[in-house]
C-alpha cells in the first residue's frame, strides 16, 4: 500500500560519462510509475562532479547543494572520468559526492544484491554458487579513512581512520533494523585484530545486540569476507561494514550479480529523504555511445520510490517490471545483449503499463 506524498520533488544530478544516459531512462519510469498510481513528480536538474567543475570551478556547487537540500530525493548518476583523473588536482569530482553525503547527512549506503538468471552466466562464480544469492550491504558513509585528517610531508603520507561510537552505532542499528525484516541475519566486518577503530565497531555491534535478540550476529574480518563473498554469498542476509572496508567490497559483490551497471543503492539518513545512484561508475569509454545498462539506475529510482516517497507498491512494481524486462531478453551490451539504453527503459515501462492494464481489468470484473 503506498502511504506516500501526492506529489514530491526530485533533484537530478546526471553527472559525468554516461551518467545523463542512465538518469534520462530512470526519470522515464519514473514518470511513467507516476502516471500509473496518481502522484506528481517534478525534477530539476544540477551539475556535479567533472562537469561541475568545468562550468562552475567547484565540484559541489552551492546552488546544487541547496537544490538538494531542498528536494524530496536526489537521484544521481555518476562522476568522474579521464579529464579530471589527476590525483594532484585541488578539485576532483568525487569531491562532489563526498560533500554532498555530508551536506545531506546521509550516512547509510544500502546496496541490494540479487542474482539475475538471465545474466548469472556473467558473473565469475560457477552457476551453483549463485543459487539463492540475496543479500544487502550497509556501508557507513561518513566516517573513516576518506574524511580523516591527510598529511604529506618529505616523501611520508598518512590519511586518519577515525569512529565515534555514535557513528558506529547509528549505522549497525540501520543494519540491525534492515537485518529484523529480512532473515534475521547480521555479518558485521571489521578488521578488529589490527585497528582499534574496528576494535570499536565490533564492541559496539556486541553491545547493540542484546537489544536485537531476534537478529543472529556473526564477525567476519575484512580479508576472509573478500573471500567469502566468492565462497559462499548465499549465506549472507545483511552485511554491515565501515567505509572503505564497504567501498571496496560492494565493488566485488557487484561482480558476483554479473555487472557493475545492474545494481543500485540508496545512501539514507535519518530522515525521509535521500540519495539515490547506480554503484557504477562513469564509464567513459562507451559515454555517448546509447549502450549503456540502466538497470542500477532504474532499481536506485525504485529504491527512491520506496523508502523517500513512502510509494512502496509503486516501488515493487518498477522493480518487478525491470526484472520481467530482463527476463525476456532486453540486455544491454555489457550483459551479452543488443538493447540500448532507451530500448531496455521502453521495455521496463512497457511492462509497467501492461501490468497496470492488467490490474484495470481486474478490478472492473
Amino acid at each position: 500500500m503506498n502511504v506516500g506524498p501526492t506529489s514530491a520533488h526530485i533533484a537530478l544530478l546526471p553527472g559525468d560519462g554516461i551518467g545523463p544516459e542512465v538518469i534520462a531512462a530512470a526519470v522515464e519510469c519514473l514518470q511513467a510509475v507516476s502516471a500509473i498510481y496518481g502522484f506528481r513528480l517534478s525534477f530539476s536538474e544540477h551539475p556535479i562532479g567533472g562537469c561541475a567543475i568545468d562550468a562552475c570551478g567547484a565540484a559541489l556547487p552551492e546552488a546544487t547543494r541547496l537544490a538538494c537540500l531542498a528536494s524530496d530525493a536526489v537521484l544521481l548518476g555518476a562522476v568522474g572520468g579521464p579529464k579530471w583523473s589527476d590525483p594532484r588536482a585541488p578539485v576532483r569530482p568525487e569531491q562532489g559526492l563526498l560533500s554532498l553525503r555530508a551536506a545531506m547527512g546521509v550516512y547509510a549506503n544500502i546496496r541490494p544484491v540479487q542474482v539475475h538468471p538471465r545474466v548469472a552466466q556473467y558473473s565469475p562464480l560457477r552457476a551453483e554458487r549463485l543459487r539463492q544469492v540475496d543479500f544487502v550491504f550497509v556501508r557507513e558513509l561518513t566516517g573513516g579513512i576518506y574524511f580523516g585528517e591527510k598529511q604529506r610531508e618529505n616523501g611520508v603520507a598518512s590519511d586518519l581512520c577515525r569512529y565515534s561510537s555514535m557513528e558506529i552505532e547509528r549505522v549497525l542499528r540501520r543494519a540491525f533494523e534492515l537485518a529484523r525484516h529480512r532473515r534475521r541475519k547480521l555479518t558485521s566486518v571489521d578488521k578488529a585484530n589490527v585497528l582499534e577503530t574496528s576494535r570499536l565497531w565490533r564492541e559496539t555491534a556486541q553491545r547493540l545486540a542484546s537489544e536485537y535478540a531476534d537478529v543472529q550476529l556473526e564477525h567476519q574480518l575484512v580479508d576472509s569476507m573478500a573471500m567469502l563473498l566468492l565462497t559462499r554469498p548465499s549465506s549472507f542476509d545483511v552485511i554491515v561494514s565501515e567505509n572503505l572496508f564497504g567501498d571496496i567490497l560492494t565493488d566485488e559483490a557487484a561482480a558476483v550479480a554479473g555487472s557493475l551497471g545492474l545494481l543500485p543503492s540508496a545512501s539514507l539518513g535519518e530522515g525521509p529523504r535521500g540519495l539515490y545512484e547506480p554503484i557504477h561508475g562513469s564509464a567513459p569509454d562507451i559515454a555517448g555511445l546509447g549502450i549503456a545498462n540502466p538497470s542500477g539506475a532504474i532499481a536506485s529510482a525504485a529504491m527512491l520510490l520506496r523508502h523517500s516517497l513512502g510509494m512502496g507498491a509503486a516501488a515493487s512494481a518498477l522493480e518487478s517490471a525491470l526484472w520481467l524486462a530482463l527476463d525476456e531478453g532486453a540486455l544491454t551490451p555489457d550483459v551479452g545483449g543488443h538493447h540500448s539504453t532507451a530500448e531496455l527503459a521502453s521495455a521496463v515501462t512497457g511492462h509497467l503499463w501492461s501490468q497496470s492494464a492488467v490490474d484495470a481489468s481486474v478490478a472492473r470484473a
